[in-house]
């Protein structure tokens, strides 16, 4: 099992410390309301602790669960606490009408958080495909729940799948870091089904392989 710290406080961090606390996993909660951490980890019980805000994360995984806004000077403020550790980028960094990207032209989240990143920790694109509720709730009726991944470094995408593996999901690696503007877009096309045609959130999109 993996050591996993998760910056954020929000609907996707509840959802994965949830999961990854099912799965085994030492789960570390950080976030600037020290009171609200507090709180969250004691509504999900199972031994998850917090920790300080700004101060090195103990997780061998950090996961980046805040607004994409803030996500590269988060990682730029940890500097070198983050040497050593895989990154897990969770953010969709979309416009307000949900229609295009704030990144670079040519660029992906990941890669600018890659940017802020110090030298010897590994970012990885994951769970940015899934909506917090479907990820909270897991696999239901046989139907498989796939988590996208993207990076450059194999062994931290291997660290990645094995934690995602805990959580009763499955991995399904993309390529290189580049790919993550890929997942974004899915992201993107997610939004655009929920506005044009589903009208719901409550679905997911995964990969069936055909025999």
């Amino acid at each position: 099992m993996s050591s996993i710290s998760i910056i954020g406080l929000g609907n996707m961090a509840a959802a994965l410390a949830g999961r990854a606390l099912a799965g085994g996993n030492a789960v570390e909660l950080i976030g600037r309301d020290g009171a609200k951490a507090e709180e969250l980890a004691a509504t999900l019980g199972g031994g998850a602790t917090v920790g300080t805000a700004g101060t090195a994360p103990t997780g061998d995984i950090v996961i980046i669960a805040v607004p994409y806004a803030g996500a590269a000077a988060v990682v730029s403020a940890y500097g070198d606490a983050l040497h050593g550790k895989v990154i897990i980028d969770i953010t969709n960094p979309v416009t307000p009408d949900f229609k295009s990207f704030v990144t670079p032209e040519g660029s992906s989240g990941a890669q600018e958080i890659a940017k802020a990143a110090p030298a010897g920790a590994h970012v990885v694109k994951a769970f940015n495909t899934l909506f917090s509720h479907i990820l909270a709730a897991g696999p239901a009726e046989g139907r498989s729940l796939d988590v996208f991944i993207a990076g450059d470094d194999a062994q931290a995408k291997a660290r990645v799948s094995e934690f995602i593996e805990s959580l009763g999901l499955r991995p399904m690696d993309t390529g290189e870091l580049p790919m993550a503007r890929v997942l974004e877009n899915v992201t993107l096309l997610s939004l655009g089904l929920v506005a044009h045609s589903v009208k719901h959130t409550n679905f997911s999109i995964d990969v069936s392989v055909l025999a």
